[in-house]
């Protein structure tokens, strides 16, 4: 394979492969831009989520998603945790993170009205790929030093392992891969 084929909510899209080590990759799924793919998950995810005042996500391929999702869902607003403190932000609070998609160390940030709509309030964490799930868990914990009270966590993709989790809602799995000595990928089953 040079690229992945997947197929989801009646879309199909190449996905390019991402080394992340000598003999292991994953499909790289930007979703961000691709308002017909966000279109056509967003109501399937939104079935999906139980009972929640506001959606939560991190910066920022999940923000798209989470707009779609709010808006079917009927709810005023959404937030997002941003990856760098921005000259508006009072009083923000932090988590470290890091995913399988960085090369680095990377904080969360919430800010002082960030924190006020959420707190109390039911909230679905959303993120369009979840893998190791270091990157939900830093925003489950950012929400939770928020005062939000977390009733769902869900993705359009759980990659690997990832779909075994019992408190995920996803659509589809996304498989990671091994690379061949010739350089070719392998489905990881």
């Amino acid at each position: 394979m040079k690229k992945y084929l997947l197929q989801i909510a009646g879309i199909e899209r190449q996905l390019p492969f991402i080394d992340i080590s000598a003999d292991m990759a994953y499909a790289s799924f930007v979703v961000i831009s691709d308002t017909k793919l966000v279109s056509a998950v967003a109501p399937l995810l939104a079935e999906k989520i139980s009972d929640c005042d506001m959606i939560v996500t991190a910066e920022a391929k999940g923000i798209a998603l989470a707009y779609e999702i709010s808006r079917l869902m009927g709810l005023e607003r959404f937030v997002v945790a941003r990856k760098s403190v921005k000259s508006y932000m009072k009083d923000p609070v932090s988590i470290p993170v890091r995913s399988i998609t960085t090369t680095s160390q990377q904080h969360l940030y919430l800010d002082r009205n960030d924190i006020d709509s959420i707190k109390g309030k039911k909230i679905c964490l959303l993120d369009d790929v979840v893998s190791t799930g270091e990157s939900l868990c830093a925003l489950e914990a950012l929400v939770t030093k928020a005062g939000g009270n977390i009733v769902s966590k869900a993705c359009i993709l759980a990659e690997g392992n990832a779909a075994d989790r019992k408190d995920l809602i996803f659509l589809q799995k996304l498989p990671l891969f091994h690379k061949t000595a010739e350089g070719e990928y392998e489905v990881i089953e």
